[in-house]
């Protein structure tokens, strides 16, 4: 990627950019190839989900995460460019694509600014094949037109362009610098219709299969776990809810944000119509200045309604026999698969509590060094999924998931996440999640299921994630 310093004085005019952007023509004439020119700069300080929403269309393709503990929020919506590969190497295909991208990029700006350079958003399903007609491919990854960031009291806008020989310049320079302005001079006081609209209704609510599914589910894995065919596989509901109006992606994600400060609301968009969104507590793999964080999480309990009580709840959750095991189950899958990358970890377990709003989980996080030679796509394609998610073995009790759901995951349980040109970036569990495509939106809720788990209990925490997550579609 070749790296250009932004000069002010040339930056404050239409036809310096222009000038620029005529350059960048010249290079992908000369070069043969398309460029992707990437071009950062400090704004004043914006809401990037404000942004998001002020130009929000239903058949627009936008990616959004934002993790308020972490003071972190980026939003990002139109393609520049995108890939989707199927299969077993999606993971490989993904990673080859972005080093091919950024051999062909240009970045201008300054570089020492957060988030400078070109971002590349990316959605893998839980399985590596969706069907042709699923709102989602089993893998997506674009870099969007505009992005905005807001990371500890500083904003960076970006705008990204590929350029081609016999394009057309002006509209392109057009486009940047009316983008350009709008960041610049954002104005919060245009009105939201959708402000002054009625409390949406729920007028019918299906759960995938029926509502004995799920247990006689459980029950027959059990069977298969006494019979030593697994140790452990996580099961999930589906419940379908439709409402009289059309549930809106960019005012769920705003309630999720301000409810679960410890977790990541995301959001992302197909552009046809449907969101993938929710408030996921899972840190997959971050990777960031040399280091690799993973979550583990696993095991749960709900929360009490007094201080005594939820103390109570939390402590019976770290001395439960089974619960422990379920953790230390996805504890050691997540050292070993780390460990089989070259990487030197930890295998310590000495889980806290993590508290969410209404349940809490045993939590644990694993880092490491990150060696030479290992990109943060080969800790996805070697963790995913992981045992809080799939089970284990992986190899025998993740094949085993569809024999007993009754519906698509798609991107439920799945990699969400972005890399940015120096390969760090960070990607989470898509759990705690719903498709929304209109009226309609599809929830989703998981349980490990391990020896000595009760299929009641085990319908009674999905039923518990349920109600979190119909309590912040209405």
């Amino acid at each position: 990627m070749d790296t250009i310093p932004l000069d002010p004085a040339k930056a404050k005019t239409y036809e310096a950019l222009h000038a620029f952007l005529q350059g960048c023509l010249f290079k992908a004439v000369e070069r043969g190839k398309p460029q992707l020119v990437s071009i950062a700069a400090e704004s004043s300080l914006l809401d990037p989900l404000a942004v998001l929403e002020s130009i929000y269309e239903d058949r627009q393709q936008h990616f959004y995460i934002e993790r308020r503990r972490d003071d972190l929020a980026i939003a990002g919506a139109e393609d520049a460019l995108s890939f989707s590969p199927s299969g077993a190497n999606r993971f490989a295909e993904v990673k080859q694509w972005i080093a091919e991208v950024l051999e062909n990029a240009i970045a201008v700006g300054d570089s020492s600014l957060p988030f400078f350079g070109p971002h590349f958003f990316s959605g893998f399903t839980f399985f590596e094949e969706s069907k042709a007609d699923a709102p989602f491919p089993s893998s997506s990854v674009f870099v969007p037109r505009w992005q905005v960031v807001s990371s500890k009291g500083r904003c960076i806008a970006i705008a990204n362009a590929v350029i081609a020989a016999g394009d057309d310049i002006e509209a392109i320079a057009k486009r940047i610098w009316n983008a350009n302005t709008k960041f610049r001079t954002f104005d919060y006081t245009d009105s939201d219709e959708r402000s002054l609209r009625d409390r949406l209704r729920v007028l019918e609510t299906k759960e995938c299969g029926g509502d004995a599914a799920f247990k006689e589910s459980v029950e027959r894995v059990l069977k298969r776990i006494d019979e030593g065919e697994f140790q452990k596989i996580v099961l999930a509901r589906a419940l379908d809810l439709k409402a009289d109006q059309a549930f809106h992606p960019l005012e769920i994600l705003n309630t999720l944000r301000e409810r679960y400060e410890d977790c990541y609301a995301f959001s992302i968009a197909n552009g046809k119509g449907q969101s993938f969104i929710g408030a996921s507590p899972e840190r997959l793999v971050s990777v960031a200045q040399g280091r690799v964080n993973v979550d583990v999480l696993a095991g749960t309990a709900p929360r009490g309604k007094t201080a005594s009580e939820d103390a109570r709840l939390g402590a019976g959750l770290l001395e439960s026999e089974k619960d422990r095991r379920e953790h230390q189950i996805v504890h050691e899958s997540v050292c070993r698969r780390l460990q089989d990358l070259g990487l030197s970890v930890s295998e310590s377990c000495n889980p806290s509590l993590k508290k969410l709003q209404n349940v809490q989980h045993l939590f644990v996080d694993v880092e490491a060094r990150l060696e030479e030679g290992i990109h943060l796509l080969d800790l996805v394609a070697s963790l995913h999924p992981t045992p809080a998610v799939g089970g284990t073995p992986r190899e025998d009790a993740v094949p085993k998931i569809c024999e007993h759901e009754r519906f698509d995951r798609g991107l439920y349980a799945g990699p969400i996440g972005w890399i940015n040109a120096k390969g760090e970036g960070e990607f989470l569990v898509g759990i705690r999640s719903a498709l929304v495509d209109g009226e309609n939106a599809r929830l989703f809720a998981g349980v490990g299921i391990v020896e000595g788990s009760v299929p009641e209990r085990e319908h009674l925490e999905t039923n518990l994630k349920f109600q979190a997550l119909k309590e912040n579609l209405l």
